[in-house]
C-alpha cells in the first residue's frame, strides 16, 4: 500500500491507521511493508513524534 507523501496527509493516515487497526509503528510497518524511520523523519518536519502510550504521532 502505497502512503501519502504530504507530511500532512501522511500524519492523518498513520494516526488513523494507528488507532483502527495496529497496537504499534512497528507493526503499521510490518503489516504495509514501510520503513516505519521514513515515516518519523517526515513527521518530524512537521514537529510531530511517536509516543508509543498513545500510539499515536503528536
Amino acid at each position: 500500500m502505497a502512503v501519502p507523501q504530504d507530511p500532512v496527509i501522511l500524519l492523518s493516515f498513520i494516526n488513523t491507521k494507528l488507532r483502527d487497526f495496529y497496537p504499534s509503528l512497528e507493526e503499521l510497518g510490518k503489516d504495509l511493508d514501510v520503513d516505519t524511520n521514513e515515516i518519523v523523519e517526515k513527521l518530524k518536519m512537521i514537529n510531530y513524534e511517536y509516543d508509543e502510550k498513545q500510539n499515536r504521532f503528536v
